[in-house]
């Protein structure tokens, strides 16, 4: 399948939907609506994925946390969602272990740690109903401060009383995960496009009553400006939803939406094979990440406050962290700023405002038919987490159903395979496909068929018919092949969507300057770019890959 952008061939069409924002919550509502059989169209004013869904710590959990807060409900749906992700995503999603250690100081104690271990365990019972039964998550176990040592050597040791072991599921690529979403809303007739911000809403009065017959948008990549007409519009913005809505409400003094800034960092390998989770003299947790034989360290829950297209990592909130991890390690300085690879951050959005500190915001989410505000078909879809996308997709759209008057239909979301993920044994797929492509290394395959699913085969067809693009350019067998398949099959418009978001290829720090050159020369090629173009979008990647100074 082929994605294109409809805003380059509309002709007025009124579709039944139209979801604003394509990141985890735009892409899941778009594909739940669609599959349900409505007409759908998604725009996206950047790229797919490319705000706080590609700011995550690559993770699907329950939250642990949550238990703390008494959110027991939302502990209880994360995890049944986590195993629904599981099993209609088998290579994105996969279960990886978790040490949680434990300290005399911590304030929370151990006994209550424990207690927090069996409620998650008793919370998450249907955690091994899997299709693919190779995916089988074993049950948490305490164990003793030196087995935390053997397993992370870097653990402190001063006052280390044990550790719990546990299980969540790590997420491969968030941004091919979103990706993957908007390709199953494709698939099932959405018309998606990115590059197409929102202007304004199309407004009809009826007496005090606005009534949203669709909006005005552009395609920012021509100039052209268009009206989008549709009898129901989903504000999925993330952290620009009530930029979206004050469109409407004009009511450009109350901001409703409190922002959360979350950033992380990749550096050299300090921990391997388990997920390392520790905590600040606040409390605070921050987590040490096994990613591609690397570190990903992250992430941090601040308030932001400012416009949400101002934001960017700061050399000052990667201190920050640097800082509480070194306070938090016996080493002193495990860390130091010259030793950030990568980095990158997001805004949260949170619709709780009753805690002075946004680490203790509700992780919930809030769907809002805007009526009470004197506003007709229009939906507003507030806060969440990547884990809860899915779920909260249904009920938006159970919602919309209600508001367009039609007879609902049964959701599938829940049972069936997103895009390119049709694989019931996963590590029978692996094998498969390493005996199949035994010209990469077996963990090379391993890594693009996570990426790709069941398209791994499109993408290495085009490897195998060019010798010009089989050049490996990392030791994950990312390769030339990749950008041309991003180009012609995904939408990718831009050098940061092929490096960042198509591929994996510059979530590590920067891949050379020999390497972005030759893929920004084939991206010339393909999508037509002058030498100044070409220019402009090398110094737009070197811009992104640059550490804050």
């Amino acid at each position: 399948m082929t994605m294109e952008r409809f805003i380059e061939n509309y002709h007025g069409k009124e579709f039944d939907l139209l979801v604003i924002g394509g990141g985890i919550t735009g892409a899941t509502v778009a594909y739940e609506a669609a599959s349900r059989g409505l007409s759908v169209a998604l725009i996206e004013k950047k790229d797919f994925g490319s705000a706080t869904s590609a700011a995550t710590s690559k993770m699907i959990h329950g939250g642990l946390r949550y238990l703390s807060t008494f959110e027991f409900g939302l502990v209880r749906e994360s995890l049944r969602e986590r195993r629904i992700l599981s099993n209609i995503a088998p290579n994105f999603i996969h279960p990886v272990p978790f040490i949680f250690s434990m300290y005399k100081k911590d304030k929370v104690s151990a006994f209550a740690m424990k207690i927090g271990m069996i409620l998650y365990e008793l919370f998450s019972f249907d955690k091994n109903w899997l299709k693919d039964k190779s995916k089988k998550m074993p049950y948490y176990e305490t164990i003793s401060a030196e087995k935390v040592k053997e397993l992370i050597p870097i653990a402190p040791t001063k006052d280390l009383i044990g550790g719990q072991l546990y299980y969540d599921c790590s997420s491969h690529s968030p941004e091919r995960f979103t990706l993957a979403f908007v390709k199953s809303a494709q698939k099932y007739g959405a018309s998606v496009s990115n590059y197409t911000e929102m202007l304004d809403f199309l407004i009809e009065k009826q007496g005090k009553l606005k009534i949203v017959k669709g909006i005005s948008a552009l395609d920012t990549l021509s100039g052209k400006k268009i009206e989008i007409r549709s009898k129901l519009v989903i504000n999925c913005a993330g952290p620009w939803a009530d930029l979206v809505l004050d469109k409407v409400k004009k009511n450009h003094e109350k901001q409703e939406l409190r922002r959360s800034e979350g950033i992380h960092i990749v550096v050299n390998k300090l921990v391997e094979n388990y997920i390392f989770s520790s905590s600040t003299e606040k409390g605070k947790h921050f987590f040490l990440v096994p990613y591609r034989n690397k570190t990903l360290i992250g992430t941090t829950d601040k308030e932001y406050i400012g416009r949400p297209d101002d934001y960017k990592v700061t050399k000052k909130a990667i201190l920050e962290l640097i800082n509480d991890v070194n306070k938090s390690m016996e080493q002193g300085e495990l860390l130091k700023y010259e030793d950030v690879l990568y980095t990158y951050g997001g805004l949260r959005p949170l619709v709780e405002d009753q805690t002075e500190d946004v680490y203790n915001s509700s992780r919930k989410y809030e769907i809002t038919g805007e009526k009470k505000n004197g506003i007709a078909g229009l939906i507003t879809v507030e806060g969440g987490k990547y884990t809860t996308s899915r779920m909260l997709a249904e009920k938006a759209i159970n919602k919309a159903f209600k508001i367009l008057k039609y007879p609902n239909k049964a959701s599938i979301s829940e049972k069936e395979y997103i895009y390119s993920s049709e694989i019931e044994d996963f590590a029978e797929f692996i094998a498969t496909k390493q005996q199949q492509y035994s010209f990469l290394k077996p963990e090379q395959v391993t890594f693009l068929a996570k990426s790709y699913g069941n398209e791994i085969d499109k993408v290495l067809s085009i490897f195998t018919e060019n010798s010009e693009l089989q050049q490996i350019l990392n030791a994950d067998g990312e390769n030339l092949a990749q950008v041309i398949y991003a180009i012609r099959y995904e939408m990718a418009k831009t050098l940061p969507d092929i490096l960042l978001r198509r591929t994996c290829l510059a979530l590590l720090g920067n891949p050379g300057k020999e390497i972005i050159e030759k893929i920004a020369n084939i991206a010339a090629k393909e999508l037509s770019w002058k030498p100044e173009k070409v220019q402009e979008e090398i110094q737009k990647m070197e811009t992104i890959l640059k550490i804050p100074e």
